[in-house]
């Protein structure tokens, strides 16, 4: 990519109009970094966003063996692509471009046009620097799993869940509790409408049990996640049920009897009007 193994660094200031240049002195900042060394080229145009200021940074490339771009404009944000396609058809990696943004960090912020300058004086020559560095890249595509992970099953998850599922992906929701439905349940009505909570909430809890595209995984808690965008990997704890979960109606009919239940001493469970268990408070001989 270099020419004879040196780095040509080309360098374009964009006066954005009156945006930069009404508070920076890009002349100056222009004649200082076409000193610095593997600077080859140093230019400043009204609107290097334009196709002008595009043909400027293409044109450098194919005739003056520019091989690193620095462009001191806006936000990368608004046209660091637009830059960096520019010099990919110039024929260069679209890597090796470096944006300095002179307008939001400096010429914007800053009324006092000698400290704005030198502050736009040390970003591009930063940016220079940096560029000077940088490796070539190239763009490859990789397989990504589409499916979702929602941590918390209140409404805003399964809400989530519903509209993620509507749009044909699958679903992971896991929640710590026992059930979905979160604090929304414990509410009597709801603002700004004041209508009922559990007649908003509960078809949605069913809908969510129902879709064969989202996958409840509730009692359960996320241990661990690695990966990375489109390939992530997730290790959730599903806690002990000690029922079958294939037989289990939800009646309580065996709360009373379990060995493991936690019952505050002192207290009694009552069934069907009938004492069924009592724990002593009296501590044991």
């Amino acid at each position: 990519m270099e020419k004879n193994g040196q780095v040509r660094i080309g360098v374009y200031i964009c006066h954005c109009g009156v945006n930069i240049s009404a508070t920076v002195n890009v002349a100056s900042v222009r004649d200082f970094i076409a000193k610095q060394p593997n600077v080859v080229i140093a230019r400043d145009y009204k609107f290097m966003c334009s196709d002008p200021g595009q043909n400027l940074i293409k044109d450098d490339i194919k005739n003056l063996g520019v091989n690193r771009v620095v462009v001191a404009a806006c936000s990368p944000l608004m046209h660091e692509l637009t830059f960096r396609l520019a010099a990919e058809s110039g024929g260069l990696n679209r890597y090796l471009v470096q944006i300095a943004n002179i307008r939001e960090h400096c010429s914007w912020i800053h009324d006092n046009r000698d400290e704005a300058t030198g502050k736009a004086t040390a970003l591009v020559n930063a940016a220079a620097k940096r560029v000077a560095l940088h490796q070539p890249l190239e763009i490859t595509k990789s397989p990504m799993n589409k499916n979702t992970l929602i941590v918390g099953g209140g409404i805003a998850g399964i809400q989530a869940a519903l509209e993620i599922a509507n749009a044909g992906y699958h679903v992971y929701l896991v929640e710590r509790e026992p059930t979905i439905g979160g604090r929304m349940g414990q509410f009597d009505k709801t603002f700004p409408t004041l209508d009922c909570a559990a007649c908003i909430l509960t078809p949605k809890m069913v809908s969510v049990g129902h879709r064969k595209d989202i996958t409840l995984l509730s009692y359960s808690e996320v241990q661990d996640v690695s990966g990375y965008l489109g390939n992530f990997k997730i290790k959730v704890k599903k806690k002990a049920r000690y029922v079958d979960t294939e037989k289990c109606t939800g009646c309580g009919q065996c709360w009373s009897n379990c060995p493991g239940t936690r019952i505050p001493a002192g207290r009694a469970i009552y069934i069907d009007n009938k004492l069924v268990n009592q724990i002593s408070t009296k501590p044991q001989e």
